[in-house]
């Protein structure tokens, strides 16, 4: 329950990141998607390098139903938690979308209009979360000590290189459908968006349970959980 508490309050303040910095930026360069998206990208990856530092000893830091998944799929994560671990992932990132309309004078729930539909989108929804689950088991598995940072410039630059601007994120695609701002979505892109993700996502698996196979009983998350002291 603690480490699910955790998980709530990372993806919450993800998500007040995502969509705060995506209100600040429509204010501070109005007119300019190119200004705005560059804003917002950096204030997203700035703010996942410091909450995976902060959290990742705590619970993991996936903030993310996929990654979750994905670790369980590779024997790094307890299936048994997988959907605790969902739900306050989702509700974490509801209430962080939430504290941010608010903190601009926002409504505080109010479904976007931001249309993102298209095969294009759903493509670059693919390719973007494929990638996090690259950089998230290579890194783990190689380069512990600088996944927080690895995640965090991953997610930047695939704002960039991806025409869906990275979502590659179940939670935060749910949650940022009730912000009619510069970083939502409409309801109506987000089953959508979600399958593209789960395919990207079991593609990313697949292909990485054969270049890097699982180890015997690798549970790095409750060692890591018993030399924290949480449980």
């Amino acid at each position: 329950m603690r480490r699910a508490v955790v998980e709530s309050i990372g993806t919450g303040f993800l998500l007040t990141a995502i969509v705060g910095s995506g209100i600040m930026a429509s204010r501070l360069a109005p007119g300019s998607a190119g200004l705005e998206l560059l804003i917002n990208s950096t204030a997203t990856g700035a703010a996942l390098v410091a909450l995976i530092a902060a959290f990742g000893p705590l619970s993991g830091a996936h903030f993310n139903p996929i990654v979750t998944l994905a670790l369980a799929a590779r024997r790094e994560f307890h299936w048994r938690e997988v959907p605790l671990y969902l739900l306050a992932q989702i509700a974490g990132g509801i209430v962080g979308v939430v504290i941010a309309n608010a903190m601009f004078g926002q409504p505080a729930l109010f479904l976007s209009h931001h249309c993102r539909v298209g095969t294009d989108l759903w493509l670059g929804e693919g390719v973007a979360t494929f990638g996090l689950v690259a950089v998230i088991v290579s890194c783990t598995r190689f380069r512990s000590a600088v996944t927080s940072i690895a995640i965090g410039a991953y997610i930047a630059g695939a704002y960039w290189f991806t025409s869906s601007t990275s979502f590659a994120n179940p939670a935060v695609t749910i949650a940022r459908s009730f912000s009619d701002t510069f970083a939502g979505i409409a309801p109506s892109g987000v089953v959508p968006f979600i399958l593209a993700q789960a395919a990207g996502g079991l593609i990313a698996i697949i292909v990485f349970a054969w270049l890097i196979p699982v180890e015997n009983a690798n549970i790095r998350l409750r060692a890591t959980a018993a030399g924290s002291n949480v449980s």
